[in-house]
């Protein structure tokens, strides 16, 4: 055991909780910043190009029928195109994929001008090299707070086994470290 484990585990004393009406939001992402999540690129194609945006805020939901979901900023430009493509691509995105996060979470730019990605007959678009691609629908969206919470069904999928994924912690990204 390291000794910087040892002064946590050492540290008791407990602070005190940060009340409602001091949750301002840089407070909140800061807090949200202690929980560690993987990272997506939620994409499809609309017309003839791909759209497509970030988002660490995805989870598994189901298994029976197979659903994930992902929560998306009321704000967003991108969504209501991208919620219009026929099958969206769930791609989890690879350690390597810091640039391609970047990039896919850009405003006024061709986010996937230097992204390598991969076209399906379906309508989704996937980021190539990543662990996981999910091919999904949307199935509902549900309004929660400033977020929609877009619930996605699951048709099929390929996993990369040797392909480890991105961790986004403390707003930065980070690779898997082995123990």
């Amino acid at each position: 055991m390291t000794s910087q484990e040892l002064e946590v585990m050492e540290d008791t004393t407990t602070p005190p909780f940060v009340e409602s009406t001091e949750m301002t939001e840089s407070v909140l992402r800061s807090a949200y910043g202690h929980f560690p999540s993987g990272v997506t690129a939620l994409c499809g194609t609309v017309g003839d190009a791909p759209v497509g945006i970030a988002a660490s805020s995805f989870t598994s939901v189901s298994i029976d029928p197979a659903y994930v979901s992902v929560c998306v900023a009321n704000t967003s430009s991108t969504w209501p195109v991208l919620r219009t493509a026929r099958r969206l691509g769930v791609s989890v995105l690879s350690e390597n994929h810091g640039e391609t996060a970047r990039a896919l979470a850009a405003k006024g730019k061709d986010r996937f001008a230097d992204i390598d990605w991969v076209p399906d007959e379906n309508g989704a678009v996937f980021i190539a090299d990543s662990s996981l691609w999910l091919d999904c629908s949307i199935e509902q969206e549900v309004q929660a707070g400033d977020h929609l919470i877009a619930l996605l069904r699951i048709h099929r999928f390929v996993t990369r086994p040797g392909i480890s994924p991105m961790v986004f912690h403390g707003s930065r990204f980070h690779a898997l470290a082995a123990r």
